[in-house]
């Protein structure tokens, strides 16, 4: 699992019929010390994410074992919506305030 902030939205009205009925945003890939790296991902929405959230995403085959997203094809999926995380016992982001702590 990757940890990415939602920074956008991609709408496709022509798209593969498996992909009907899913919402793609795009997210910011972060790193664990909470920093935003170069790279960008657009992913398949399992859980109702919205903009500015940071959320927990995989790619790959993994990206296809959610409800959501079984059988289809999807390389990146959002799986869930971070409230808070820590590295060495110092909390780099906490869903209460929206902002860094450090």
């Amino acid at each position: 699992m990757l940890i990415g902030k939602i920074v956008g939205t991609v709408i496709a009205t022509r798209k593969d019929e498996k992909l009907e009925g899913l919402k793609f945003l795009v997210l910011k890939q972060i790193n664990v010390e909470a920093q935003e790296g170069s790279g960008y991902v657009v992913a398949a929405d399992a859980v109702g994410a919205g903009l500015g959230e940071y959320v927990l995403y995989a790619s790959g085959s993994s990206a296809r074992q959610t409800v959501v997203t079984d059988k289809r094809p999807c390389d990146a999926v959002i799986m869930a919506i971070i409230d808070q995380w820590e590295v060495g016992g110092e909390v780099k982001y906490r869903k209460v305030t929206g902002e860094y702590e450090s």
